[in-house]
């Protein structure tokens, strides 16, 4: 359930490090693909941050990756794409049972760890990390909605970083209703977010899912080539039009360790130079992956149906490629 002093707070406003938001802090009519794979918990683990924050086990010794992307096409910062690496966690002072996390999800902190965070467009960047502390930077992104496939390419620096391409699953016929808790770390910290988010959907489960996951050869997949990812999913599902709530709550605690860390973690000088720009990067173009003219504004209906949408006004019609944006 959405929490009640969200709702007490529509139709006010704030401005946040320079960021306009109408409250609450939502998208809308936004696609969105995610898929689940099974990985090597231990390996998972050297991942997470800390000794508080915990791989949620299945069982034996496996552990959960999820890919989620979602087209975010309308919100207060303009459209944008965000492509989520994460593995599902929780919270507490030591790792919780197998399983049991899923059905007591408040009593073990179920949610899941950000990895990796690329998004589209600067102010995207410049409020998911330097308000909630999300892992998010700027990359080239696409959102294709084909006929059979829904997928997406995160490149970064001219290199191929992570694909992600699944099966439609069917129509999209499931009410959902969900919410969702994020844990990053930013500034040395361990922060927690929360999203309420609802839509139709469609999915497959255990040997009807199916969904290729590609690494690439840029230096942040190679954290990801070292947990043992299952060759295929067992979950895969799409939402054609989902729509969303980002708490603008968010609780936050220090990263302990052993002994002092040596580096200096990540701070506010990682964003306190960026702008509010709505820009996107050129389209993926990395290994087999063909460019797109420009980002689209699709919807999953033929693929020249609808004028472009991005942050700088209308563009030229894509061939096969949807965009989005998030609160």
């Amino acid at each position: 359930m959405m929490p009640r002093r969200i709702k007490q707070q529509t139709g006010r406003f704030s401005k946040v490090d320079g960021i306009p938001y109408e409250l609450p802090i939502n998208s809308r009519a936004s696609p969105a693909l995610m898929a689940a794979f099974t990985i090597d918990a231990r390996e998972a683990a050297a991942l997470l941050p800390g000794n508080e924050v915990h791989p949620l086990r299945l069982w034996g010794n496996k552990g959960v990756l999820f890919i989620t992307v979602i087209d975010y096409r309308d919100t207060d910062i303009g459209p944008y794409i965000e492509f989520s690496v994460a593995i599902a966690c929780t919270h507490g002072k030591k790792p919780a049972p197998p399983l049991l996390p899923l059905l007591f999800q408040k009593h073990y902190g179920l949610g899941q760890y950000v990895v990796d965070l690329p998004v589209s467009s600067e102010i995207s960047v410049k409020g998911g990390k330097g308000i909630w502390g999300m892992p998010k930077h700027q990359a080239n992104l696409d959102f294709r909605i084909a006929d059979q496939t829904i997928s997406s390419q995160y490149d970064q620096d001219g290199k191929l970083a992570v694909r992600i391409e699944i099966d439609r699953p069917g129509k999209a016929w499931l009410p959902l209703r969900a919410s969702g808790a994020n844990y990053c770390q930013f500034r040395g910290m361990l922060m927690k977010s929360f999203i309420y988010f609802h839509g139709k959907f469609a999915f497959r489960l255990g040997k009807k899912a199916a969904a290729r996951l590609t690494l690439g050869d840029h230096p942040r997949a190679a954290p990801l080539k070292r947990l043992g990812i299952a060759p295929k999913p067992f979950f895969s599902g799409f939402l054609p039009e989902s729509s969303g709530v980002l708490d603008d709550h968010f609780e936050s605690w220090f990263l302990s360790y052993p002994k002092l860390p040596a580096e200096q973690p990540e701070g506010l000088e990682s964003v306190a130079g960026l702008g509010l720009s709505q820009k996107w990067l050129e389209p993926p173009s990395a290994g087999d992956r063909q460019p797109t003219l420009s980002p689209s504004g699709l919807t999953g209906e033929p693929e020249d149906s609808q004028p472009a949408r991005t942050g700088d006004g209308p563009q030229p019609v894509s061939d096969d490629a949807g965009v989005g944006a998030h609160p």
